[in-house]
């Protein structure tokens, strides 16, 4: 709650001689407080409550949230906030979203003024500029977050996100000539014509015998356990028990900015840390596949037990980017078009829950929650809307039987 002055003081003389002045006003809580001021002369009296006024409507205005620009409050608000709770990477898109799509908009109004037609106007003009569905979403979602709390303090008198409701998607696409698919039809997964030209390339030496690639082992055990990039770049060779068949998943890395206390720094640093989420950390089956990837990444390089599975040139923890970067050379070599690593996670996926054929023409599949399992998800409709492409092809002649 702000401090409010209740009146500009009140002055009386005592029998002493001595002149009092009394100034009332609520504090940040709500309750009443009075200030004293006593003298033997009563302009000297004037003079120090005068003062003290000033200095508090002073004060007053300066803590005056509703009165900040947006762009420092909000700033303020991630730092005292978000920081401490929420993980780097999560900071760092925040702050991202934060620069180019909500400051350039609305960064100058006063917090307090910011109406409803102002969000709107905002999402509006993401959405004739171009901007993806999603990236317009996190805006909306961030300035949600950051007026409830404005509002739940008190800090200002409305929410203006209180009656603006997200932009629908299809409308979204729509008003961008774009077509609104199904989630499951979005997916992106390599073909088995992709697959088998990306490992031609991968495995392809020279006449040295060394590999042209370094360590492109690691994308077929991708491929064969689900598993992030993250995850893969943060696993020590002693996580690994190829006795029982599993990886031991304790950590990831992860690419965040480089920060001077918490002022962001253009620099990107790796760094070591705790998994997405609790269910992240769990035990990977091996197939044989899977196996003869390890044994392969082993084979190009091992540093010991506690050091990591995919070293960099220094034995420290790959970055992330510089795999990503590695495949994208295999696909300009054979002429495909990019797609990220997280590729061979929904094609694992995808592969699992639609069905492999086996050598006797059976179709052997796993359910999603057993897939959900298997790459961590804290639901299985996470691994259903988002990592599983649909197959159609399964739905040929199913009706062949029904002639109604």
């Amino acid at each position: 709650m702000k401090r409010e002055l209740l009146d500009n003081g009140n002055i009386w003389q005592k029998a002493d001689g001595r002149w009092i002045g009394l100034v009332r006003y609520k504090d940040e809580f709500g309750e009443t407080q009075r200030k004293s001021f006593s003298s033997k002369k009563k302009k000297t009296l004037q003079a120090k409550m005068t003062e003290y006024v000033k200095n508090f409507n002073e004060q007053v205005a300066n803590s005056d949230e509703s009165r900040k620009p947006l762009k420092e409050s909000m700033k303020n608000w991630l730092r005292v906030y978000k920081y401490s709770e929420v993980e780097r990477t999560t900071y760092d898109r925040y702050e991202c979203t934060a620069e180019h799509q909500i400051y350039p908009y609305i960064g100058n109004k006063p917090v307090g003024d910011v109406t409803p037609a102002d969000i709107k106007k905002l999402l509006t003009k993401h959405m004739n500029a171009g901007y993806a569905f999603t990236t317009s979403k996190k805006a909306y979602s961030l300035l949600k977050m950051f007026f409830k709390q404005l509002y739940q303090e008190g800090a200002i008198p409305n929410n203006p996100m209180a009656l603006i409701d997200m932009t629908k998607k299809d409308n979204y696409l729509a008003a961008q000539n774009k077509e609104s698919k199904p989630q499951c039809d979005m997916v992106v997964v390599f073909t088995d014509e992709e697959l088998e030209q990306i490992k031609a390339e991968a495995f392809k030496r020279f006449t040295n015998g060394k590999p042209v690639y370094q360590q492109s082992a690691a994308y077929f055990l991708m491929l064969n356990t689900g598993l992030r990039a993250g995850e893969l770049c943060g696993i020590i060779n002693s996580d690994i028990d190829l006795e029982n068949r599993v990886i031991h998943l304790q950590r990831g890395v992860k690419e965040v900015h480089v920060r001077d206390g918490l002022e962001y720094v253009p620099r990107l640093e790796v760094k070591v840390g705790k998994l997405k989420s609790k269910t992240s950390k769990r035990d990977v089956p091996l197939n044989d596949t899977a196996i003869e990837m390890i044994r392969r990444l082993r084979e190009e390089v091992y540093l010991g037990e506690d050091n990591p599975l995919i070293p960099d040139e220094n034995g420290s923890f790959t970055n992330p980017r510089n795999m990503r970067n590695r495949f994208y050379r295999i696909l300009d070599a054979i002429g495909l078009p990019h797609k990220g690593l997280h590729t061979f996670r929904h094609t694992f996926a995808t592969r699992l829950i639609n069905g492999v054929k086996q050598p006797d023409g059976t179709v052997k599949a796993l359910s999603v929650k057993q897939v959900a399992e298997l790459l961590g998800h804290t639901t299985s409709e996470i691994t259903e809307i988002y990592y599983v492409k649909r197959d159609t092809t399964r739905l040929v002649g199913l009706t062949d039987s029904f002639n109604l």
